[in-house]
């Protein structure tokens, strides 16, 4: 079995072999989303990004459930993946009551989804944050030490791959990014729902579906949901 430090090292091989094999924000934010639940000792993520106006959005999650409650989380204009947007801090609740109190609502509903720990890091390139990365636990106790280094290398991982200074300013190339991701977290959604209903499988399980046969095939995310929903026929398993 591979050590942790195994993981650690493949995870960021991963990561830079996707910005190197051509850059596609849905799949790399995917890939980070999947990769933070098993290196955090998590069991969910989530990443939520600035746009244009500098509203967040949220561009990937582990999970339906877990893209629901980062939704009720920016409607309700409270949590910590906001704290932490807003600070360019690192926002890290000791336990429940410390989540109680910052966040009596989304405290509420995590805890109705199971998780007694919601922690999130900032996602920033020098001075700019662009989004942050929330962490969802079921066990109790903040990220601390090691967990908590990781989880902020993770973050920053995805920031210099959503910013770059080649020909055009960074809030120029963001925005750009940033539009690509969320039309195609539009049509990945779509193309869930119509993949679940086609099959009898879950959302989770539909989603799952796609990105394994995208990954097998050496395709896009984006173009494996854009067949589903073209009726193309559903991707085959194994």
């Amino acid at each position: 079995m591979s050590t942790r430090e195994d993981l650690i090292a493949d995870t960021f091989v991963e990561l830079a072999d996707s910005l190197a094999a051509g850059f596609e924000a849905t799949d790399f934010l995917d890939r980070l989303v999947t990769r933070a639940v098993e290196l955090l000792d998590a069991d969910a993520a989530g990443i939520m990004l600035a746009d244009s106006r500098g509203q967040l959005q949220v561009l990937a999650a582990s999970s339906h459930d877990v893209r629901l409650l980062e939704l009720f989380e920016l409607q309700g204009d409270s949590g910590p993946c906001l704290d932490s947007f807003r600070s360019g801090l690192p926002v890290t609740p000791p336990d429940r009551a410390a989540m109680q109190s910052s966040w009596p609502l989304f405290a509420a509903e995590a805890e109705a989804g199971g998780y007694s720990s919601v922690q999130a890091v900032p996602m920033r390139l020098r001075h700019e944050v662009i989004g942050a990365m929330n962490v969802f636990r079921r066990a109790e106790g903040a990220l601390i030490g090691s967990q908590l280094k990781l989880a902020r290398a993770l973050a920053d991982v995805a920031s210099v791959a959503l910013i770059s200074e080649r020909t055009i300013s960074a809030r120029e190339l963001m925005a750009d990014q940033l539009q690509g991701a969320l039309n195609s977290r539009v049509l990945l959604e779509q193309a869930k729902g119509m993949l679940a209903e086609r099959t009898g499988v879950g959302v989770d399980q539909a989603f799952t579906e796609m990105r394994d046969h995208a990954r097998r095939s050496g395709r896009s995310l984006r173009d494996v949901a854009a067949d589903v929903v073209r009726d193309r026929g559903v991707p085959p398993r194994g």
